[in-house]
């Protein structure tokens, strides 16, 4: 009844979707939930064979999702992102991606079996670290910039390479053991030129054409990714396994046009290929033939696995930063982190098909090989980066960054304040005009939906230790705060109060805890710095204690936060209740004429008379 195509790929993505959705609701590698679903309903339960029922369909599928997954990779290299960074970064991404590309061949070889150049094919495929895996990790192990910065960008720039460092492979092995002669090998080079400019042409009218408005904003993600397969059929046409490199070079070349409508794309990479992602990788481990699955558990497999973790990743680490400032615990992070990912896997299930046409038949246990891989580094790296991190003194914990959500003119004074602790400090919203008071006072903003996968590409939010969600949109900071709480914990999660909440209702929002105390919404902020209220610091001492500044201070103030004597900050809220010590200083957010009294105050005690009236103060202070 159930045994139809339809059927099959309905389940595949259902599952594929339903598997992100508990892994992020449980706080678990996607990556390996998506892989127990697909060998549950695959090879152990036998509910679905994709290859089977898709039959010739299975290769296309494969095909064209890889092509559009390595695009949506390459949209990430702005070569201006990189720019900043020192020498260790373009040590690892060019000679320690050598290294590693040779190493692992050999130990596929030697350790796992393969014939050479099966070996040298898949270990080129496995240069790459994963930047879907990756980039979760970094932002739940908080680690310090520097490592964090190097591991981000490994993953990043050499992750679309590697599926052409096993295509480059493949050519020359097949040149090698003269399957191809000597012209087809160097026609293979002009058609990878070819492919390299059929890629930037794309790109440049594409992006010409999105600048000028030539494409509408509802065509625009149809349009691109039409005109990703085209690139990539015709370049493949012309000559086979050329497609990928083509999409490559176009989503590079996009990446570094700068275009104004970047965030549109962004969006098209973030709403595909998860989908994507989530439905292939499903279908190949579903597609996996029990007698493949059990040789996951072969003995060359494992000792293949063990040697990738323990060997063949810290040599090329270790050897290609030598005379680099990289600390002996930093190369012994990087060494050891280097989770690989879908591109790894469905790749891999892409040569494994080709490979085996060729006549190759060691190629079927590549995709058993890899998911061994995948799998094992996706779990090892998951569950040790953090305290590893935490043992080698290379996290961030300690920090008290702030990463303030919504740009209103409360926001932007609040994002001052904690500046001037030298505490960092970002402000974000999704538009310019919305950090227009920020840039008024001098504040750097950034401009980005921080629910966006895509933000993780192009900020790096491992300095913060706090979110405080402040937009006028309730639900969207209930959201923020759902979204973060497992990597930073709930009680690192602030928002505004409900601003519509009517008097005595029970409604409530999942989310952070409220902010400040009492807990008002940004909307009375708003009102309350319009009226010409002022964010006040006020020093606890010996002599002046948080007793006696509690009895004292004004009833209509709002207590942000207590700035600690260490440097650490502690926002209020009602549900925990502070004390301030000698040595901190509280924040709070007062009204101008409880101000202008302290200033009175200061001055009667050092007996200046001031001859200013009470009323030119207040007029002084609210404007």
């Amino acid at each position: 009844m159930f045994n139809s195509l339809l059927f099959d790929l309905m389940l595949v993505v259902l599952i594929g979707i339903v598997s992100q959705w508990i892994a992020w609701r449980f706080r678990m590698p996607a990556i390996v939930v998506m892989s127990v679903a697909g060998l549950l309903v695959g090879p152990i339960l036998g509910i679905i064979d994709p290859r089977e029922s898709m039959g010739d369909l299975f290769s296309p599928i494969i095909t064209f999702a890889v092509a559009l997954i390595l695009f949506e990779g390459s949209l990430n290299l702005d070569f201006k992102e990189i720019s900043g960074f020192n020498k260790p970064v373009l040590r690892i991404v060019t000679f320690g991606a050598f290294i590693a590309w040779i190493a692992g061949s050999l130990a596929a070889h030697y350790v796992a079996g393969l014939s050479l150049s099966v070996a040298f094919i898949i270990g080129g495929l496995f240069i790459v670290t994963g930047p879907t895996v990756i980039l979760p990790l970094l932002r739940q192990a908080k680690l310090k910039p520097r490592p964090a910065a190097i591991l981000k960008w490994e993953g990043i720039v050499v992750d679309p390479f590697g599926a052409l460092l096993a295509v480059f492979a493949f050519e020359f092995i097949r040149f090698i053991n003269r399957e191809l002669p000597l012209n087809s090998f160097l026609l293979f080079f002009a058609a990878s030129l070819f492919a390299v400019l059929l890629g930037c042409a794309v790109a440049w009218v594409v992006g010409r054409a999105f600048e000028r408005g030539s494409i509408p904003e509802f065509l625009k993600s149809p349009v691109l990714v039409a005109v990703v397969i085209f690139t990539f059929v015709f370049a493949d046409e012309i000559m086979q396994q050329t497609g990928l490199l083509a999409v490559t070079a176009m989503g590079m070349t996009m990446a570094n046009m700068h275009l104004t409508s970047m965030k549109e794309i962004l969006h098209f990479k973030e709403n595909i290929s998860v989908l994507l992602i989530s439905g292939i990788f499903v279908m190949l481990t579903a597609s996996l033939n029990p007698n493949v699955l059990i040789e996951i558990f072969n003995l060359n497999i494992i000792l293949y696995v063990v040697a990738m973790l323990f060997i063949v990743r810290p040599l090329s680490i270790w050897l290609s930063t030598i005379g680099t400032d990289l600390t002996s615990k930093e190369k012994l992070l990087v060494g050891w982190i280097a989770p690989r990912g879908i591109v790894a896997l469905t790749v891999s299930g892409y040569f494994a098909t080709i490979l085996q046409e060729y006549g190759y038949p060691d190629a079927e246990l590549l995709t058993a090989l890899t998911f061994a891989l995948v799998f094992a580094t996706v779990v090892a790296h998951g569950f040790t980066i953090g305290p590893l991190a935490k043992r080698l003194n290379l996290t961030t914990t300690d920090e008290s960054g702030v990463l303030i959500v919504g740009g209103t003119r409360f926001a932007a004074e609040l994002a001052k304040s904690v500046k001037e602790t030298n505490n960092e400090v970002l402000l974000i919203d999704r538009t310019w005009a919305g950090l227009t008071h920020a840039r008024k006072i001098g504040l750097n903003g950034y401009i980005g939906d921080i629910l966006t996968e895509q933000l993780d590409y192009h900020l790096d939010l491992t300095p913060y230790r706090f979110i405080l969600a402040m937009t006028k949109i309730d639900t969207y900071n209930a959201h923020v705060c759902e979204d973060f709480a497992p990597d930073l914990g709930r009680e690192h999660l602030y928002q505004t109060s409900f601003h519509y909440r009517e008097e005595g209702s029970s409604m409530s929002i999942s989310g952070g805890r409220p902010l400040f105390t009492p807990a008002v919404s940004i909307y009375a902020l708003e009102e309350r710095m319009n009226g010409g209220h002022v964010i006040r610091k006020t020093a606890i001492t010996k002599q002046y204690s948080y007793t006696q500044y509690l009895r004292e201070r004004d009833d209509k103030s709002i207590l942000l936060y207590i700035f600690r004597a260490n440097g650490s900050i502690d926002f209020y809220s009602p549900d925990v209740e502070l004390q301030a010590q000698a040595g901190d200083t509280v924040v709070t957010l007062t009204s101008p004429t409880k101000t202008i009294e302290r200033v009175k105050e200061r001055l009667d005690v050092e007996n200046k008379e001031s001859d200013i009236p009470m009323e030119k103060l207040e007029e002084l202070f609210t404007n």
